[in-house]
C-alpha cells in the first residue's frame, strides 16, 4: 500500500514519472513542427509555404516551449491521483494533435499550404482554442495560490484567446488571419517576458 503524500510535500519519484511522459509527448510535438519547417527548405517546390501557416507553426513552437517550462510548477503538487496524471497526458497530447494539424503526414504534391491551412482551419483553431481553455485546468492543478499568482487577467486572456480562435474558424479573411497570428505571437512573447524576465 502506498502512503498518501501530505499536501505540499514533493514526491520526487512521482513527479519525475509525470515529467518523463510529458517530455515524450511534448518532444513529439516539437519534432513535428521542426520537421515541417525543415521540409520547407528541403522541398520548397513540392508544396508552396504560406506565411500565415508558417507563423502559426512558430507560435505553436513558442507555446509548447512555454508549456514545458510552465510544467515545472507541477512540483508544487503533493498527491498525484490518476485523474490528474491522465489529464496531463491528454493536455500534452492536445499540443501534439495541434502540431500534426499544421503539418500532415502527407500533402498532395504541388498543393500550397495556404489551401491546406484554410481547408483545415476549423480543426486547427478548434484544437488551439481547446488548448487555451484546458490550460486553466492545468494551472488549477498547481494550486489556488499558483493560479492566483498569474493575476486576474490570466483567465480573461485565456478565454479571449479561445474566442479569437472561434472567430478564426468562422472567417477566412487573409488579412484577419495574418493580424491574428502576429498578435498571438506578440502577446505570447510579452507574457513570457512579463512572467520570467527578472
Amino acid at each position: 500500500m502506498v502512503a498518501e503524500i501530505e499536501p505540499g510535500q514533493l514526491d520526487e519519484a512521482t513527479f519525475s514519472h509525470v515529467r518523463v511522459i510529458l517530455g515524450v509527448v511534448t518532444s513529439l510535438a516539437i519534432a513535428r513542427i521542426l520537421n515541417g519547417l525543415a521540409g520547407f527548405a528541403q522541398n520548397r517546390r513540392k508544396n508552396t509555404p504560406y506565411l500565415v501557416h508558417t507563423l502559426w507553426a512558430i507560435f505553436l513552437l513558442l507555446l509548447i516551449a512555454h508549456f514545458w517550462w510552465f510544467e515545472f510548477a507541477l512540483a508544487q503538487v503533493g498527491a498525484w491521483p490518476f485523474e490528474a496524471y491522465a489529464f496531463l497526458i491528454f493536455f500534452a497530447s492536445l499540443h501534439f494533435f495541434t502540431a500534426a494539424l499544421l503539418f500532415p503526414d502527407q500533402l498532395e504534391e504541388g498543393a500550397p499550404y495556404e489551401d491546406y491551412f484554410f481547408e483545415h482551419r476549423g480543426w486547427f483553431f478548434g484544437f488551439l482554442g481547446a488548448l487555451f481553455l484546458f490550460d486553466m485546468v492545468d494551472t488549477a492543478l498547481k494550486g489556488a495560490d499558483y493560479f492566483a499568482s498569474l493575476g486576474a487577467l490570466y483567465p480573461v486572456r485565456q478565454v479571449g484567446y479561445a474566442i479569437a480562435c472561434a472567430a478564426a474558424i468562422r472567417w477566412d479573411n487573409r488579412r484577419f488571419h495574418l493580424a491574428l497570428v502576429i498578435g498571438f505571437i506578440l502577446l505570447e512573447m510579452a507574457w513570457i517576458v512579463e512572467r520570467y524576465a527578472d
